[in-house]
């Protein structure tokens, strides 16, 4: 038995409102210990800033890492680049199909009702390179996976990958 293994690492989006309120956060906690000297209430409110300024900032620097190991894709959750989480598991049998966002192999599957889960950079950019999978279908994952993984997924499972 031959075991392929390729490793990708996708960085997420970080959004307008995560960076805003991080931001907010982190001046709201400087203020506050300025102002602690004078008042000494101050330093409890900025400590508690500064826990929310730390957990803004956890979940809005995001990474996905896709793992693929001998017909199963592993996608696991780097937040600020210090905590790992194993998000799923999926196994290339269960998958229906993985194409481009916008192929036209995907018409068909447009009018299912399915969740969606997004472990990609969560923009499109020019040109698109994220990917959708059905998966038993009941759900549709967004990917971003690098060329490599294609590529060996398409050689494990040739009808039903597609790099278009």
């Amino acid at each position: 038995m031959s075991d392929t293994y390729v490793e990708c690492l996708v960085k997420a989006k970080t959004s307008l409102w995560g960076k805003f309120l991080k931001g907010l956060l982190i001046m709201l906690t400087v203020l506050l210990v300025l102002v602690a000297f004078i008042i000494p209430l101050a330093f409890i409110i900025a400590i508690v800033a500064g826990v929310g300024a730390y957990f803004v900032n956890l979940f809005t620097d995001l990474e996905y890492e896709y793992l693929y190991l001998d017909k199963e894709l592993v996608v696991d959750k780097v937040m600020a680049k210090s905590r790992r989480k194993r998000v799923a598991t999926y196994t290339l049998e269960r998958m229906e199909i993985l194409a481009p966002v916008k192929s036209y192999r995907l018409d068909n599957y447009k009018n299912r009702n399915v969740k969606v889960k997004d472990y990609s950079i969560g923009e499109e950019l020019q040109p698109d390179r994220r990917y959708a999978m059905y998966y038993e279908g009941g759900e549709k994952i967004l990917l971003s996976p690098s060329e490599d993984l294609i590529k060996v997924m398409k050689n494990a499972a040739p009808r039903k990958v597609y790099s278009d």
